[in-house]
């Protein structure tokens, strides 16, 4: 993609995007992870109605009297978009791409941050961290994140979840918003996830569409896997094929589903063709 080219796209999606986030999602998102990181002030004496748990019991044992930590709302958030770039985000058949989707949801939500005055980062994954962007506030940094969902190139199709996972406990030591963004056609992420959403406060958001839930009968077909690049000749005409396919894709969606809510992390679900702003707003609003 050349520059001419590359420039159009990600003015275009910033004209898109930028009008959702403004209209719509800015004060959503802002209200939903309202009071979500709270940091340290100061120390002061109890006072009657405290909460016991912000008793100090360090400085009352020095100074022989009840003193609690007080703690304020902080007034900016980081928010850290997780995106599978993995070559499952390549399906598409209603003339759209998953990752078209992918790319339009990560952009709305950094320009919601960014009209919040919050950070924002940037982690493309695959079976590793293809690229990371640090979070930082500003226009400049959020034309850049979206380049960067536009014209990345991975080196692996192949996905691994968990890399990701441990790859954000790593680098993040401040608590944020995380928004994964991915088919999660994946598995054995459950322990790091667990991990992760004890410090973090994580949604998984589900690109899908509605050609990869079912095979239909359309006799013998050659198949590309596209992570691992594999051709196989299918015969979808065979009801017992068809059926561990929907069996496969059906596991595969069951252990996204239980492994978010067993961590307590947030799930919202979106067609490609599918208005994925209501499905953000009702997740925000529910919240």
């Amino acid at each position: 993609m050349d520059t001419k080219e590359l420039l159009k796209k990600v003015r275009k999606i910033e004209i898109k995007t930028k009008r959702l986030s403004n209209h719509i999602f800015s004060g959503e998102y802002h209200s939903s992870f309202k009071g979500r990181g709270m940091t340290f002030s100061e120390v002061r004496q109890y006072q009657y109605g405290d909460d016991i748990r912000n008793i100090d019991w360090n400085v009352t044992a020095r100074y022989n009297e009840a003193h609690v930590k007080v703690f304020e709302e902080e007034r900016e958030l980081t928010m850290v978009l997780m995106v599978d770039i993995s070559g499952s985000e390549s399906f598409g058949s209603k003339n759209q791409f998953k990752k078209d989707i992918v790319t339009e949801i990560a952009a709305t939500m950094a320009f919601s941050a960014t009209q919040n005055n919050d950070k924002i980062g940037l982690i493309l994954f695959s079976d590793t961290v293809e690229l990371y962007i640090p979070p930082k506030k500003g226009r400049s940094h959020v034309l850049r994140i979206i380049r960067e969902l536009i014209e990345f190139e991975p080196k692996s199709h192949k996905t691994d979840i968990a890399q990701a996972l441990k790859f954000l406990s790593g680098t993040q030591k401040k608590k944020a918003i995380i928004f994964m963004i991915s088919d999660f056609m994946s598995d054995s992420y459950e322990h790091t996830l667990k991990i992760a959403s004890k410090k973090h406060d994580i949604t998984g958001v589900r690109v899908y569409d509605i050609r990869e839930e079912r095979i239909p009968n359309l006799g013998m077909v050659n198949m590309l896997d596209a992570e691992t690049g594999k051709i196989q000749l299918v015969d979808t005409s065979s009801k017992a094929v068809r059926m561990n396919y929907e069996k496969h894709y059906q596991e595969k969606l069951n252990y996204f589903k239980d492994t978010f809510r067993k961590s307590g992390a947030g799930i919202v679900n979106t067609r490609v063709d599918e208005n994925y702003v209501t499905k953000l707003l009702g997740y925000f609003k529910s919240r």
